[in-house]
């Protein structure tokens, strides 16, 4: 392994483990001496990253604008193009915009040879029966779940019931080929999974549920996976 490679591992390492993470691992990581770990330490900080921590603590690598744009591997490019392929598949309109964005920015940003790889990815996505499009705005119910903020919606379940719900809107999800959304329902008091397709005149309001979309979340996949999602996913 070159030296070049084996420190752009060591900031991949960084990246993905938890920090701190400690010289010994790091040097486990790379497969060299805790010795030369610290040299790559100290030769990645002259390269502009910014690295908190010294030997016998660890080390917490903090991103740095300055410092120069690392390489993707030929794996790691055709997965970035078959993720974005697929949200330009099955997303709304604006993220499937969004989407052609992220991929001719990676175009504008990538060395040559990489871009090329890029432009003639193996993988691709394409979907002959693409999901209902969403019935309500869908890039502003993504705002309200970051935001976290109630919402109000009218909503027709599929027997044809029509009720006025508000809800705190948790997280979006494709399912059974629909747009859904997750959510806290204020109605029923309890999880409820909406499809975009069948709410209609959602408002965001000024109700704030702020910390409460973490842990809420998290309970709700921990309910599908104690049900194996026969009875937490209700539409």
């Amino acid at each position: 392994m070159s030296r070049t490679e084996r420190l752009f591992q060591l900031m991949q390492a960084m990246r993905r483990l938890p920090a701190p993470v400690t010289a010994a691992t790091l040097a486990q990581e790379t497969g060299v001496s805790e010795r030369t770990l610290y040299r790559d330490i100290g030769s990645l900080r002259g390269l502009g990253a910014v690295i908190d921590g010294e030997a016998g603590y660890g080390f917490t690598l903090i991103e740095d604008p300055h410092l120069p744009p690392l390489s993707f591997d030929e794996d790691e490019l055709e997965a970035l193009v078959l993720g974005l392929r697929e949200v330009e598949a099955l997303a709304d309109p604006a993220l499937a915009h969004s989407a052609r964005n992220a991929l001719a920015k990676l175009r504008a940003r990538l060395p040559e040879r990489q871009a090329h790889q890029l432009r003639h990815a193996v993988l691709t996505a394409h979907r002959f029966s693409p999901p209902a499009p969403p019935t309500i705005d869908a890039a502003l119910l993504r705002c309200a779940c970051r935001e976290e903020r109630h919402i109000r919606f009218d909503y027709r379940d599929a027997q044809g019931a029509a009720t006025q719900r508000e809800v705190k809107p948790l997280s979006l999800l494709l399912l059974d080929n629909s747009h859904c959304l997750i959510a806290w329902c204020l109605l029923r008091e309890d999880y409820r999974t909406f499809r975009l397709d069948r709410m209609a005149g959602m408002a965001v309001l000024e109700l704030s549920f702020r910390p409460e979309r973490v842990p809420l979340l998290r309970g709700f996949m921990d309910r599908m996976e104690a049900e194996q999602g026969s009875c937490a996913i209700r539409l």
